[in-house]
């Protein structure tokens, strides 16, 4: 049941605009919503079931950031069929035919909640698979789109900081708009995700945090997302690479169970834009290491 290269080809897209304006960079790693039949086939659950993990049209909300200037990277694949914002071996052993190699990581809490790196369930922790799958079909979804997608990411991310001497990572995301919970209260319309202060300056988060309220939105910072694999472990402002992750409420810019635009989404997408100039106008020796170090 591996992703046959002809569906997913590619698996993943880098957009670059033709003159780089800075050092700042938009990732959508959860928008992919190309299903590989065969992967379809051995789901028990429909495309619309499926799709509640995916962080919808997030890809399409950043795109405008090309124009100004700014790279962008989405995946095609679907977060379902594995998930780079997780480690490389983050997998359920009771999922699988066979026996996972020593490495892999099989007690994280995600992996417990069915969401490591080959996920057991989507939505309302509904199960994808009535039966287990071989253990090979997921290391080969690990081989061919997950280290390549982390390649690619880790490539543009650090040519950045060769070109300018320091690079910002924007990890671009959408929550639900409420947990599902009738006694729980509506989500901020935008979560940072900063890892508690520690995968970037201070300086960044405070301009996106700024930015979006200026803008009108309602800000949290950590809660309840503090930021995933990709903002750890990019992340190192000691060094001049910047990790901020964004969490988009969903309710902004689509119609959560029809999987479709808003009125207000064109709205959204040219205040991300504007979100991109304006950590994009951050004087780059603010960012480089040698403040990181002295903060």
């Amino acid at each position: 049941m591996s992703a046959p290269r002809d569906e997913l080809d590619p698996p993943f897209e880098i957009i670059e605009p033709t003159v780089c304006r800075g050092p700042v960079l938009f990732n959508s790693p959860h928008s992919g919503s190309h299903y590989p039949r065969a992967f379809l086939e051995a789901s028990r659950l429909d495309i619309p079931t499926l799709r509640r993990s995916e962080d919808s049209f997030v890809d399409e909300l950043i795109a405008g950031v090309v124009v100004e200037g700014y790279p962008m990277m989405r995946a095609h694949f679907p977060r379902c069929f594995v998930d780079v914002n997780r480690e490389p071996y983050e997998l359920d052993p009771r999922m699988f035919e066979g026996r996972l190699p020593s490495f892999a990581n099989t007690r994280s809490m995600r992996v417990a909640g069915g969401l490591g790196t080959v996920a057991r369930v989507v939505g309302d922790a509904q199960e994808i698979y009535d039966q287990r799958i071989p253990v090979d079909d997921a290391l080969a979804r690990i081989d061919s789109l997950y280290k390549p997608y982390h390649r690619a990411l880790r490539r543009l991310f650090t040519g950045l900081h060769r070109e300018f001497g320091a690079a910002v990572l924007v990890d671009c995301h959408s929550m639900p708009s409420n947990a599902g919970h009738r006694d729980e209260r509506p989500r901020p319309e935008f979560v940072l995700g900063d890892r508690y202060g520690t995968s970037c300056i201070g300086l960044v988060g405070d301009v996106v945090e700024q930015t979006l309220r200026g803008l009108g939105y309602t800000v949290s910072r950590n809660k309840p997302y503090a930021g995933g694999f990709i903002t750890e472990h990019y992340g190192n402002p000691a060094a001049g690479l910047h990790a901020i992750q964004l969490e988009i409420n969903r309710a902004l810019y689509m119609d959560e169970r029809r999987y479709q635009h808003t009125e207000n989404f064109a709205q959204l997408a040219a205040d991300m834009t504007a979100l991109a100039r304006r950590l994009g106008d951050i004087p780059v020796d603010e960012l480089r290491p040698y403040r990181a170090a002295a903060e």
